[in-house]
């Protein structure tokens, strides 16, 4: 089965369960242990860092046959903490793998342009970025990002084995205006950990006269991230959804 999950990350040490500290993962594992009355997993199609929301996380989960999506969705939200929340549950193929079987994820970074960006309403889930940025040249930032490049440069180091080629293809990379400020929309066949949050941090650097343009595209072809601005924070940042087949889905 596949929950679809929105957080809000402020409370939580990223996904990935881990000893001794609150996290999505295992807060859902205990909600699930506790209506399946044995442990059971949840496979994220990803994971997401400290701080970071979703509003799509993709969730694998094996559960007795008497639960349906529709049954199994409402018990979790019943029990879930109230900064979880399961928007949807389908029923899956059995070769369905949350995180190998995803072909496209969305990502979405706020950044606050104007004064109100600084109230503590916004600062959870937008960054307050206090200088002038050239829209034109955040356009032009994002425009090398698209189809397939190495971003070896946009990653932190031993994020893959050194023999990966850190591959990702970009389908989506664009800035759009909203009111109070901008967001940076990216879609790809998969992302690197800290990926989005080194882009945002180099193209706002770039937008806002602290480096060059042309450094992106150098950075694309860099083999280390020696030179990467550093990564944005990670509280702006959401999840936004997980594609699969269509051929996963049970009708």
């Amino acid at each position: 089965m596949q929950l679809v999950l929105h957080y809000d990350g402020s409370g939580f040490s990223g996904w990935q369960r881990q000893p001794e500290q609150r996290t999505v993962q295992g807060v859902v594992e205990q909600a699930l242990e506790r209506l399946c009355g044995q442990p059971t997993a949840a496979v994220g199609s990803g994971r997401t860092d400290a701080g970071v929301h979703a509003r799509g996380q993709a969730v694998g989960v094996r559960v007795p046959e008497k639960w349906t999506p529709d049954a199994l969705r409402r018990a979790l939200n019943a029990v879930l903490p109230e900064d979880v929340w399961v928007a949807a549950a389908h029923e899956m193929r059995p070769e369905f793998h949350a995180r190998y079987s995803a072909t496209a994820r969305r990502y979405s970074y706020y950044v606050g342009t104007d004064d109100a960006a600084n109230s503590p309403f916004r600062r959870r889930t937008e960054f307050a970025f206090d200088f002038p940025l050239d829209r034109a040249a955040l356009a032009a930032a994002a425009k090398p990002l698209l189809g397939e490049h190495s971003f070896r440069a946009f990653a932190v180091k031993g994020t893959a084995p050194e023999h990966d080629q850190h591959a990702c293809d970009i389908q989506v990379a664009r800035w759009e205006e909203r009111p109070g400020g901008l967001v940076f929309e990216i879609e790809a066949n998969r992302f690197l950990h800290h990926m989005v949050r080194f882009l945002v941090g180099t193209m706002l650097d770039v937008a806002s006269g602290r480096r060059p343009l042309s450094d992106v595209k150098t950075l694309l072809a860099a083999d280390g991230n020696q030179d990467v601005s550093p990564p944005a924070p990670a509280n702006a940042l959401f999840l936004e959804w997980v594609r699969y087949p269509k051929e996963l889905y049970v009708a």
